[in-house]
């Protein structure tokens, strides 16, 4: 649920992020990158990411599913992959200090999107909101969101609303060319009155935000 009913058809996503011990984090990625391939066998991978800015030695990742059979029985195929389980899971589980996931749903006002070249960087900003759903602050957010899509200098690339884990959260993707366009495009936008306007609206029903920069990892779909 976001600005109004869910999406029709019984797709989410879910997210997924892991905490890495530092000293295991450029072997974590190594493993990743070459074994990634036998999870991608069992059901789609949207993107996968490593943390540069906001968290350190942390990875995100986002699966789609049909619904909620769907990952059910992937979960149970992958149970039974022996390569899955003998050449990552198995090495891979002692490099991880902890495990977080969270289902959530596209709002229905966008569709999964891809960034016009390959190359940028991503921007993962999670809005924590007031309670009273959609009807209370949907429209506002997705006003502040099409403020900053209007100036150009970002693309979207999704907007989920959380289901299960904390909430009355929304995640909203960012692509931008480098960390220093995304720098130059705020700074801009910030002086959009348009933009101002539409964020004073929106904050009246904010709780809290937090914002990582993304690396995408050699396996992403999204690069």
């Amino acid at each position: 649920l976001a600005t109004g009913p869910r999406q029709d058809n019984g797709i989410f996503y879910e997210i997924r992020s892991y905490d890495i011990k530092p000293a295991k984090m450029k072997e974590f990625l190594e493993l990743a990158n070459k074994h990634f391939h036998l999870r991608t066998a069992h059901s789609e991978l949207v993107g996968f990411w490593y943390t540069d800015l906001g968290a350190l030695n942390k990875v995100f990742h986002i699966w789609k599913y049909d619904n909620f059979a769907h990952r059910t029985a992937v979960r149970h195929a992958l149970a039974g992959d022996k390569d899955w389980q003998e050449k990552f899971i198995s090495v891979v589980l002692p490099m991880m200090e902890k495990q977080h996931n969270e289902v959530a749903y596209l709002v229905p006002w966008c569709q999964l999107g891809k960034p016009p070249k390959e190359g940028g960087v991503y921007e993962w900003v999670t809005f924590q909101m007031k309670p009273g759903g959609p009807a209370l602050w949907g429209e506002a957010f997705r006003a502040a969101i099409n403020a900053h899509i209007n100036t150009g200098y970002t693309r979207l690339i999704g907007v989920f609303h959380t289901e299960y884990g904390l909430l009355n959260r929304v995640h909203v993707l960012w692509w931008n060319e480098s960390p220093d366009h995304r720098a130059a495009g705020r700074h801009s936008a910030h002086e959009d009155a348009r933009v101002v306007a539409a964020v004073r609206n929106s904050v009246r029903f904010l709780e809290s935000q937090q914002n990582v920069l993304l690396i995408p990892m050699q396996c992403s779909p999204l690069k």
